[in-house]
């Protein structure tokens, strides 16, 4: 659509003027065609609902899922304590040994008598398998594997087709019988129309992850990818009325229009958002990287509103998502007192909430808030994610008598203020500790509509303070193996650390957990990278736990785990037949480009004879 320089009058000066067309300032075809755009892409989102809807059916048939994954809570046992009966043998010294060589600054992680095996008097329990339904039929299991392949750290062949989906969507929409230079407002369409889904993807508690069963974080790329469509779009718009006021001598006469005026600080806040979105100021100075999506946001809005009347229901829709989601945060959130420990040998702190013990599932996080003037000025303000490192239960394997507990490695200096926080605690019992209040939110994140305990085997690969995701999900694994409500037959942890050390504090936990686990065999492989400064007495160790230098070859360990699942045969678990085997990585993004390399080398019969192989990943930083 062409403008020809015409004669207009100013109704604010009462000056005449060239070039500017007050349509331009009125809706046109291209906001139909940008509306119309967005239809398209719910569409799309629709479709991909639709194909994970089985999942998410076969989960919320259990009356228990309904209660986990949304709001914290607190469960008084309502079963008397069922009986405790702790094996005696080689094990039982080592838990002994090992705790004697903790330092007195710290204690364990968990205290063991937590962690005792659970014998039912009577019959035993129930069996009440969970239903499993595969990401993908037995055909596309090849097809699978090939979109998950990396073109990049931390980045998908799927996530890229994706991504150029929606590039050519919006270029349609932007491009079509148009020309920027010809017809600007084109291009300004197309930004109003994304302002809704930008803001949407970058809620915590967004309609769209829920229905497809994802948390925020995984959808974040898209959330960034529709940003620069923004800002891209909104500089074309305006360098294209740039150019055609130019060339027509109206741009001193144009640029003072109240709503061009508007514009211009639209401009500029997008620009800036996307200045101090970038990974220098988002992984150097976090602070100011919200701080200026809060401000720009801020601004942005009510620029749009005053630049085209047309933008008001997009602001509008805007502003409801953004409501919406505040009010969900403020429901999530609890102010509770904490303990907080420090674990030097593991250079973390330990932070646990007895009065939150239920309203999660494995492999969840929250966003945690220290209210303590110990945290500095401004410490106490700041919200930090972590990952949940028990299990949400209400009698069991750390559930309702722990309660909530965190595992906050040092990696800055909040997580530094508050080991020393934890520190110049007082002495009990149980090391040196001492109470603070927190705010919690969440919880956040998790397998989404996925059951892990549907599969025939697990396996989980972390790296250094991934241990917290994975030691949530095994002890809900075993927990519900007791409950007979597991179909899980092998379970593999392998964890990578710098020293030897590290296992010290976790050693009576972990020689509890592989006591406990009969129906699912549990195994246990740690590496470290670093000479130790310590001699290690690899007797205080379980048979089924190892620990070896160097990093662990994991096709091979994914291997030994078909093998074990398959060579089990056929039992009260496998009348579905093999479930299939969920192999989840929480780490660094070098770790789980690898883990998903391994899981890709994999043959396909021996995927097949296992049922399919899925992969859950958490990575740091997202």
């Amino acid at each position: 659509m062409s403008l020809n320089p015409t004669t207009y009058w100013n109704v604010s000066s009462g000056e005449k003027f060239a070039g500017l067309d007050p349509s331009d300032f009125t809706a046109r075809p291209g906001s139909d065609l940008a509306y119309h755009t967005d239809i398209f892409i719910i569409a799309v989102l629709a479709l991909a609902v639709l194909c994970r809807f089985p999942r998410a059916f076969a989960r919320l048939t259990r009356a228990s899922e309904w209660k986990n994954g949304y709001f914290f809570h607190h469960i008084r046992p309502s079963a008397p304590k069922p009986s405790i009966a702790v094996r005696r043998g080689p094990s039982q010294r080592s838990q002994r040994s090992a705790k004697t060589m903790v330092s007195d600054e710290s204690d364990t992680v968990y205290d063991p008598t937590y962690l005792a095996y659970r014998e039912r008097k009577g019959e035993p329990a129930p069996r009440n398998y969970p239903p499993h339904v595969a990401v993908c039929w037995p055909l596309l299991r090849s097809t699978v594997v090939f979109l998950r392949a990396r073109v990049a750290p931390g980045f998908s062949i799927g996530q890229t087709l994706c991504l150029a989906v929606y590039f050519g969507v919006l270029a349609y929409c932007a491009f079509y019988k148009s020309s920027p230079f010809q017809d600007p407002v084109r291009a300004g369409f197309v930004a109003m129309s994304q302002l809704p889904i930008v803001f949407a993807l970058a809620t915590k508690n967004n309609l769209l992850g829920v229905l497809l069963g994802l948390g925020y974080e995984k959808l974040n790329f898209l959330h960034r990818f529709a940003g620069k469509m923004l800002v891209l779009a909104v500089n074309v718009h305006s360098v294209g009325y740039f150019y055609k006021w130019s060339a027509e001598g109206t741009f001193t006469q144009s640029i003072k229009l109240p709503m061009v005026v508007w514009g211009f600080v639209g401009l500029v806040c997008v620009d800036i958002l996307y200045v101090f979105s970038t990974p220098f100021w988002r992984q150097r100075a976090y602070n100011v990287f919200l701080s200026s999506h809060f401000i720009g946001f801020g601004l942005l809005l009510p620029a749009c509103w005053f630049h085209k009347p047309v933008m008001v229901p997009y602001v509008l829709a805007t502003l409801a998502i953004y409501a919406l989601d505040r009010l969900l945060r403020i429901l999530k959130t609890r102010i509770k007192t904490a303990t907080i420990r420090p674990i030097p040998e593991l250079g973390l702190t330990r932070v646990e909430i007895p009065h939150l013990n239920a309203g999660w599932r494995a492999g969840q996080h929250v966003q945690l808030r220290v209210l303590s003037a110990g945290m500095g000025w401004t410490g106490w303000m700041e919200a930090h994610p972590f990952t949940i490192a028990s299990c949400g239960t209400n009698i069991g394997v750390g559930g309702a008598q722990e309660g909530l507990v965190l595992m906050c490695k040092k990696a800055g200096d909040w997580t530094n203020d508050l080991f020393e926080l934890a520190k110049v605690g007082g002495y009990s019992e149980r090391g040196v500790q001492r109470d603070v209040k927190v705010m919690v939110e969440g919880p956040y994140g998790g397998p989404g509509h996925a059951i892990w305990a549907s599969y025939s085997a697990a396996v989980f690969i972390v790296g250094g303070s991934g241990i917290t995701f994975a030691l949530s999900a095994i002890q809900e694994l075993i927990q519900k193996d007791l409950d007979g409500a597991s179909r899980v037959k092998a379970i593999e942890l392998v964890w990578m650390v710098q020293d030897p050390a590290s296992l010290t504090p976790l050693l009576p936990m972990f020689n509890m957990m592989i006591q406990q686990s009969d129906r699912a065999p549990l195994r246990i492989c740690v590496y470290y990278t670093r000479a130790p400064n310590m001699t290690f007495h690899k007797d205080l160790m379980h048979p089924s736990m190892s620990l070896s230098p160097g990093r662990p070859r994991m096709s091979r360990i994914l291997e030994d785990v078909i093998t074990r699942t398959v060579g089990l045969g056929a039992g009260d678990k496998d009348r579905l037949g093999h479930t299939g085997m969920l192999v989840a990585c929480c780490g660094p993004v070098g770790l789980s480009d690898d883990m998903v390399k391994a899981v890709g080398n994999v043959e396909k019969v021996r995927r097949n004879q296992v049922g399919g192989i899925e992969v859950h990943e958490e990575v740091f930083g997202w």
